[in-house]
């Protein structure tokens, strides 16, 4: 039998050294969220309500549920958690009262910037390690495989 190719031992090394990396990330991000009293999942959602906000109207349960390739359930729950710790809060449509829209609230908005604080300090941890040049380095070839090749 023989043995696999190099280029198949280096591209299986390098998928499980992504997978540690990602995994050592979400660990660092979970420690600076924790004092947040928010979950990644919960702090997800919050980043998607604000963003899908940025079109001028709050966005629906099922916008939610389609942007975080969810089912809806999930999102009724992560709102629920939401809802109590003050960050969002539900809103009938006023152009339709069957619908729901998620707002932010300005805790919700106070508990983003705290977000996107640990998510910097949580990146810092570790990229410490890298040079400014490697982490250009870096970037460069996460936008690559990522396709976006012009992302910052």
């Amino acid at each position: 039998m023989s043995s696999p190719a190099p280029a198949a031992d280096a591209s299986g090394h390098l998928a499980e050294q992504l997978l540690r990396l990602t995994r050592r990330l979400h660990r660092a991000q979970r420690r600076y969220l924790e004092p947040l009293g928010v979950t990644p999942a919960q702090a997800r959602l919050l980043r998607t309500v604000a963003h899908l906000d940025g079109d001028g109207r709050p966005p629906r349960m099922a916008d939610l549920a389609q942007r975080l390739e969810v089912v809806p359930r999930a999102v009724t729950t992560l709102v629920d958690a939401l809802e109590q710790h003050g960050s969002v809060r539900r809103e009938p449509d006023p152009a339709n009262r069957r619908v729901i829209r998620i707002e932010l609230t300005d805790t919700g908005r106070e508990t983003l910037r705290a977000l996107r604080d640990a998510r910097r300090a949580a990146a810092e941890d570790v990229l410490a390690p890298l040079t400014g040049e490697q982490r250009l380095l870096l970037g460069g070839l996460l936008d690559a495989l990522a396709g976006d090749p012009g992302a910052c």
